[in-house]
Formats: C-alpha cells, sequence, structure tokens
C-alpha cells in the first residue's frame, strides 16, 4: 500500500446545541464528559494511531470532526493536537519574529489568549491535510491560533446560511456575523485552506435567500464550499416536526431551481464541482473526502467513529461514558461490522466513486474485484448512458450534468441484489 494513501477520522461527540437537522452521533449538555473523552482519545490515538503509523507511515490526512470540535476549550484541544502531532509524526517548521507570549514559550501557562498571530509561519512539510471542523459561533483568535500552532492548515466552518431568521430557524448557535468574522480572523491569523458549508432547501428559505448567500460566500472568498439540500433524518427535530406538519419546506419546483442556481454559480467563480455537493478552487478539494470516495483505508478515532481497514469496517460504541470505560480498562471501543458481500463491496465502491466528477476508475475496480467493470455492470452502463446519465472514457465511467442531479435513478441501477 502507497504509505501515504491513508486517513485518520477523529470524532469530537460535544456539541452546544443539537442542530435540528442533525443526526450525527453528536450530544448537547455533556460538558463533564469533555476532560475524560479526550483523555481516553489520546489514550486510543496514542495506541492505535501508532501502530498503524509504524505499518504504513504518516498518514495522507487528518479529519477532526464531530459534533462542534472547536466547542472544547482551549487547554484540551492543545493536549489533544499535541499527541495528534507526536503519534501522528507531523513535523512543523516554525519561525518566530518574537516571543508570542511576552517572557515565555509559544504556548505559556494561561498564555494562550495573548498569541500574536502576526508572527507565525507554520508549515506542516509532511504534507498531511489536517482539517478541524469549526462552528463560527465557537472560535476565537486564540482558539485558531491554537491549531495553527500544532499543524492544522485547513478549516471547514459549518456556515449553514447567512441569513440570521434562517439560522434561528435551524437551530444553530451563530450569527452571520459570527460567520463572516470566523472566516476572516482565520484568514488573518495565516489559514490558506478554508471550507465552509452551506445548506439549501431550508424551512423558509426562498431562492432570493439561496443567491444572498452564494453572494455572502462569494464575497469571503473560501477555498471550498460543500451546499448540501437539506435532507429530513428519523429521528430529528425535523423530522418530528415534519410529521406534524410544521415544516415549511420550500417546494419541489423551487428546491430544484436551488440546485439549479448553485451548480451554476459557483462554477462561473471558479469553484469547479469535483463531487456532487463539494466545489473548489483547482488544487483546494478535500483529499480526506476524496480518500472514502476514491475507496482508500481510514483509521476512526473516538467515539461512534468508523473505521476502513483491510477492506473491512469497524465501528466504535456510540456512548460517550462507555466509551471512556472501555478506554480506560484498556480494550478497544471498536467492533467489526456485519462482512459485506462481495456484490455490495463492488456497489460501495460504485456509488462512492460515481459521487466524483472523475466517477469509477475501471482499471481500480479490475484491481480490487479482480474482473472487469463491463462483466459486472455492462447493462447498468448502456441504461444509464442511453438516458444521458452517465458517460464513459477509456479510463473512467461517470455521471453527466444531469446525472449529478438524479444520481439516485443511477445508483439504484448499480445495485446488484
Amino acid at each position: 500500500m502507497n504509505e501515504r494513501a491513508w486517513g485518520v477520522y477523529i470524532h469530537v461527540p460535544f456539541c452546544k446545541q443539537k442542530c435540528f437537522y442533525c443526526d450525527f452521533p453528536s450530544y448537547a449538555g455533556k460538558e463533564r464528559y469533555e476532560e475524560a473523552y479526550v483523555k481516553a482519545l489520546i489514550r486510543e490515538i496514542r495506541t492505535e494511531g501508532a501502530k498503524y503509523v509504524e505499518t504504513w507511515g504518516p498518514p495522507a490526512t487528518i479529519y477532526i470532526g464531530g459534533g462542534t470540535p472547536s466547542v472544547l476549550p482551549n487547554e484540551l484541544i492543545d493536549m489533544l493536537l499535541e499527541n495528534i502531532e507526536t503519534t501522528f509524526l507531523l513535523q512543523r517548521a516554525m519561525v518566530y519574529e518574537a516571543p508570542l507570549i511576552e517572557g515565555g514559550g509559544p504556548l505559556a501557562a494561561g498564555g494562550v489568549s495573548e498569541v500574536r498571530p502576526a508572527v507565525i509561519q507554520n508549515t506542516n512539510v509532511e504534507g498531511t491535510e489536517f482539517t478541524v471542523e469549526c462552528n463560527p459561533g465557537t472560535v476565537d483568535e486564540s482558539k485558531l491560533v491554537l491549531m495553527k500552532h500544532h499543524g492544522v492548515n485547513r478549516i471547514s466552518f459549518g456556515v449553514q446560511t447567512f441569513h440570521d431568521s434562517l439560522l434561528k430557524r435551524i437551530g444553530r448557535i451563530h450569527t452571520a456575523d459570527d460567520a463572516r468574522t470566523a472566516i476572516r480572523m482565520a484568514r488573518a491569523v495565516g489559514f490558506q485552506n478554508l471550507s465552509l458549508d452551506l445548506i439549501y432547501g431550508l424551512p423558509g428559505e426562498t431562492l432570493e435567500m439561496l443567491q444572498s448567500d452564494i453572494d455572502e460566500a462569494l464575497a469571503l472568498a473560501p477555498d471550498h464550499i460543500s451546499i448540501y439540500g437539506l435532507q429530513l433524518e428519523e429521528g430529528t427535530a425535523f423530522w418530528k416536526q415534519h410529521e406534524m406538519g410544521k415544516l415549511d419546506l420550500p417546494d419541489d419546483a423551487t428546491t430544484e431551481a436551488m440546485y439549479d442556481l448553485m451548480t451554476t454559480a459557483l462554477p462561473a467563480h471558479g469553484y469547479e464541482r469535483y463531487e456532487i455537493s463539494n466545489f473548489a478552487k483547482p488544487g483546494y478539494e478535500s483529499r480526506h473526502n476524496l480518500g472514502y470516495w476514491q475507496d482508500k483505508p481510514y483509521l476512526g478515532l473516538g467515539a461512534a467513529a468508523h473505521s476502513y481497514l483491510g477492506g473491512i469496517r469497524y465501528e466504535n460504541t456510540k456512548d460517550i461514558a462507555a466509551y471512556i470505560d472501555v478506554i480506560e480498562h484498556g480494550a478497544l471501543p471498536r467492533t467489526q461490522e456485519e462482512p459485506a458481500t462481495r456484490a455490495i463491496q463492488m456497489e460501495e465502491f460504485a456509488f462512492l466513486a460515481l459521487r466524483t466528477a472523475i466517477g469509477i476508475d475501471k482499471a481500480a475496480f479490475e484491481r480490487r474485484f479482480g474482473t472487469p467493470l463491463f462483466t459486472v455492470y455492462a447493462d447498468a452502463i448502456k441504461r444509464m448512458k442511453k438516458k444521458g446519465l452517465l458517460e464513459e472514457t477509456e479510463t473512467h465511467v461517470h455521471l453527466t450534468a444531469q446525472g449529478m442531479k438524479y444520481g439516485n435513478w443511477v445508483f439504484e441501477a448499480f445495485l446488484l441484489s
């Protein structure tokens, strides 16, 4: 295996408030577990992480998600990131024009808030893409400087919308001004790779509001934009409201117009669509997410984290207290998921690859399964090409623009069961 071809996902399950649309394993009101959780997470990082580094070398990507990783206090972020650096052999070149803290080193006790970001030059010389998800309402300059100091080189801000009325309606804790300030602050600290998330199809949203959100996002000039259509997930607050008929969602025609707007506006401003919901300036695609879509192995650390190792999927226990207890007793919180059949593995390979603009690599499919793609999917490919949803090159099969829009039809055609 290419020693740079694996990733690490680290889960921080804490939030200040659960968003009304969110079905991720995240929890509000669990602050009492934060310190014990971070210490348990560090123990898992230092045991499991070190084992895979010894075998494969440093990871190509590290991604800290949640939940809201930026909700943690600075001292816990400092502790966590320092252990990530050490375990995954991240090398940093630090240059200080002056002491970061008067009379002390860069992280003198109690002095994090006094760090002067303008004097930091940080280079992750190993080339690892190191992302942290942040809620704009939970970051300040000191927290961003701390992340930069520890080698984080990519920040993903969950903005969702720049309309305060919509932010309140979906349960977000930040305001539009918080988002603008956080993004500008991250640039001032020195981050050169920033991503922001938007959601369209929100309750009460109009096409004009989405146009305004896109305009605001473009004005802030992030390097990467993820924009998702709202999905109603069972068990969420929005699901319950929808069941009671209390969710005023845009109609289908408006939602389709929103889709058309974002798929036209972002490429027109230099953001290439490299995946169904993701747009980036050239060279700023999320390498971590591309690893998921390209069948690369990844190690998941933390409660509810998933791993994909040696073609086998694993899941860590979701319960925070149970996770801490298992780690403290020196055991692994990881259990193997039910082994996938060969047919399911082929389906997953195809579905994930088809999400990307480049599509399914024919040679990679044959290497993985020992049989040509067309031996398995000739009929599906022919049917979807005839409908104008798939195109084929000498090396790949990929979705057309219409295929991106109606991807579920294509994915259904690639089911083998």
